[in-house]
């Protein structure tokens, strides 16, 4: 008896076997005209799942259920096959990425994008969460790619096919360029493996989203109100005691930021001045920056990393700075900054410049991004020429910087 697989075939998680039984030779028939809703509801497939859950395989020795496990199987099917790597240690690691794609890719890209195609009701503050839990997945797996090619060893094995599927779904629905061009290296690792032709014999052509999708969420069922009881007639002697009222939901605090003076400087449209000049920087952008500036509302803050002893090797560096910006996205609305990294050789240093809504530095910038302590902070003299001319440096990318050359420079807009 051949392999059976119970899946239409555009399911993600049906892909995962189908290109395991690519790689491995292992024959896995597709089941014909499967109907979501309707195929997986009969007596025979509730046998095989209870739960009415897709994919099942169909083997000789019974069914198995959860896509991971079913790629296993296939993949375990053949023992000359290498995607389980080639040592106990290829084998836990794999493992540990299936895990990892499974509990933190796999899931936040879930909870984003199912609410607004409408499985699911659309909560912003459950939404916010999950694009940050998956911020934060997604810069480890660029960490890693940034010195691998694959997840384990040197060539596909079952940790890339799963990952591969699971971001696959992201990139076509919900994962536009500008969300995942912070995760160069996790850009340049999907793109590779989905154009093995194993995969594209699978998958077909990938076309990355170019949008996130509109709204179609549901709407939480309103509880049904209780019909009014009858008033019933009260004896003036009997009359009821005022009722205290319930007290009323505490509103969200403000941010103190937002409770400041208005300024005249708007951050965004800096932000939009900066990210649209293409030519005559210094003139257009940077003028303009100092026109816009308020130092009553904004402060300008120059760090210097501690510890650049330690940047000896650059993708490493480039990622602990990339790091840190990822984790200042909470403070987006409040704040323009630019990391410099410094030289053309080992040791590299770290600098940076912060405009920073408010006299100080924010105190919830302090409290929730641990790197800060990593660097120290000066506070901008904008009445010192010296120092003027080096935000705009800052600003412009100027190369060589205080005498050196630029490896990178990274901006948070």
């Amino acid at each position: 008896m051949a392999l059976v697989l119970h899946s239409t075939n555009n399911n993600k998680n049906a892909s995962k076997a189908l290109i395991a039984a690519e790689y491995t030779g292992v024959k896995v028939e597709l089941t014909k005209d499967f109907q979501m809703g309707v195929s997986n509801k009969t007596p025979e497939f509730i046998k095989m799942n209870p739960i009415g859950k897709v994919p099942v395989l169909e083997t000789p020795d019974g069914p198995v259920f959860e896509s991971n496990a079913i790629a296993r199987y296939v993949a375990k099917s053949n023992p000359d096959s290498l995607l389980f790597g080639s040592s106990l240690i290829e084998y836990a690691q794999i493992e540990q990425w299936n895990d990892f794609s499974a509990a933190e890719i796999d899931a936040n890209i879930a909870r984003w994008l199912y609410p607004r195609i409408g499985y699911g009701v659309h909560i912003p503050p459950a939404e916010e969460a999950a694009v940050a839990a998956l911020k934060r997945a997604l810069g480890a797996l660029n960490t890693h790619l940034a010195s691998n090619t694959y997840l384990v060893g040197h060539s596909i094995t079952l940790a890339d096919i799963i990952m591969g599927c699971n971001l696959s779904i992201g990139f076509r629905m919900i994962l536009t360029e500008s969300f995942t061009k912070e995760f160069p290296h996790v850009e340049r690792y999907f793109w590779t493996v989905v154009n093995q032709p194993n995969f594209c014999k699978i998958l077909g052509e990938v076309k990355q989203a170019e949008s996130v999708p509109a709204l179609q969420s549901k709407k939480p069922t309103e509880p049904a109100k209780p019909k009014a009881e009858p008033k019933k007639e009260v004896k003036k002697e009997e009359e009821p005691q005022p009722q205290e009222e319930e007290a009323a939901p505490k509103p969200k605090p403000k941010n103190p930021l937002d409770l400041l003076p208005q300024s005249p400087m708007i951050l965004d449209d800096w932000k939009r001045l900066y990210s649209n000049t293409k030519t005559n920087f210094r003139d257009v952008a940077i003028k303009g920056f100092w026109d816009m500036y308020d130092p009553e509302g904004y402060s300008l803050w120059f760090c210097d990393y501690k510890y650049n002893d330690e940047n000896t090797v650059s993708f490493v560096t480039l990622n602990k700075v990339g790091g840190f910006l990822q984790r200042m996205d909470l403070a987006r609305k409040y704040a323009f900054g630019k990391m410099l990294i410094i030289g053309s050789e080992a040791p590299f240093k770290v600098k940076g410049l912060w405009l920073f809504r408010g006299k100080e530095i924010p105190k919830f910038i302090m409290d929730e991004v641990y790197d800060m302590e990593l660097y120290e902070w000066k506070q901008v003299d904008i009445n010192d020429e010296a120092q003027k001319e080096r935000v705009s440096q800052m600003i412009e990318d100027y190369e060589p910087f205080e005498g050196e050359a630029l490896l990178d420079a990274k901006c948070f807009k």
